[in-house]
């Protein structure tokens, strides 16, 4: 099998102010406002949608291919990826820029303030889906990038017959309706939450029934209510599987794609696949950071079996 994953890559910079935000505002002074805030700490924490799925699909013992516009600080993170089993070759460094970055400053109230460098993702349209003439894609998955990327990629994966996976996410609203027509329009999955899934069906002005007749299967998620799969028509309910813990949710949902894909891949039902999507996302809901979770495929279906009975068949799994 062989997942390509297109989408946003990014460093996330976390820091912490031990103070409140609101105390260093002077509202009868905001036209002339500038502050500087002084952070007990800060980590760097890789993340994006296409590493992200990439990371738990290697996890499962898939080999992903990273399909992205990534910056000249990119090294690092290529070598920890590629270490853990994901596909670099077509992360393409784009000369003069960095890696796209999640700059957050959060105070004790938790009251963020934060900016976005979009950095190389900007370039993620000069990569063509022709480039991967030479390899046997099983699925093509485009995730939140530039959006007029995305729907390039839609556009060029039906010219070239290749199966694609439209994840809008947050672009949706950076969207018109004629762009989420195309990314719909023929595509094998549909992933999106239960919010993502109104804004679709608002800026593409199709109903709930146009929508899902465009794609083979709509996979939409709601929250601790779990998942529900559209397929075969017929519906799919499937629930969370319970955290140890909670810790982070940022990052949930592209693990759940994960499990999902390999689950499908591997032949399992509908039903089960859910369900792989449902514990691998909540590896990452236990953990802070989108790619800091970490188990083998013995412990995953070990784990999968203390609550459901999948009757010996993610044995193939191994």
């Amino acid at each position: 099998m062989s997942i390509v994953c297109s989408g946003s890559v990014a460093y996330d910079y976390l820091m912490r102010f031990p103070g409140y935000f609101r105390d260093q505002i002077l509202p009868d002074h905001l036209d002339s406002i500038s502050l500087s805030f002084l952070v007990d700490d800060m980590v760097r924490l890789q993340g994006g949608v296409a590493p992200n799925v990439c990371y738990s699909l290697a996890l499962l013992g898939e080999k992903p291919i990273l399909f992205a516009a990534v910056g000249e600080d990119f090294d690092q993170y290529r070598k920890w990826l590629e270490e853990r089993g994901v596909d670099c070759r077509f992360a393409r460094v784009i000369p003069g820029k960095f890696t796209a970055s999640f700059f957050s400053n959060t105070d004790l109230a938790n009251a963020q303030i934060a900016s976005f460098y979009t950095g190389a993702m900007k370039n993620s349209a000069d990569l063509k889906v022709s480039e991967l003439k030479d390899e046997k894609v099983d699925l093509f998955l485009i995730s939140p990038s530039d959006p007029d990327a995305m729907i390039g990629y839609a556009r060029q994966c039906k010219e070239l017959g290749i199966p694609f996976g439209f994840d809008p996410s947050q672009q949706i609203v950076r969207m018109n309706r004629e762009m989420i027509r195309e990314g719909l329009d023929g595509a094998k999955f549909l992933f999106c939450n239960e919010y993502e899934f109104e804004l679709l069906k608002k800026h593409s002005e199709w109903s709930e029934e146009e929508v899902l007749d465009r794609v083979d299967c709509a996979v939409i998620t709601f929250g601790e209510k779990g998942s529900r799969i559209y397929a075969d028509g017929s519906v799919t309910t499937v629930p969370v599987y319970p955290p140890e813990r909670i810790v982070d949710p940022t990052g949930v949902g592209d693990a759940y794609r994960s499990g999902f894909l390999t689950g499908y891949y591997k032949g399992l039902d509908w039903e089960l696949c859910g369900k792989m999507g449902a514990l691998a996302s909540t590896y990452v809901l236990e953990q802070k950071g989108t790619q800091s979770h970490r188990y083998d495929r013995e412990a995953f279906i070990e784990r999968f079996r203390k609550l459901w009975d999948d009757s010996g068949r993610l044995d193939c799994l191994l």
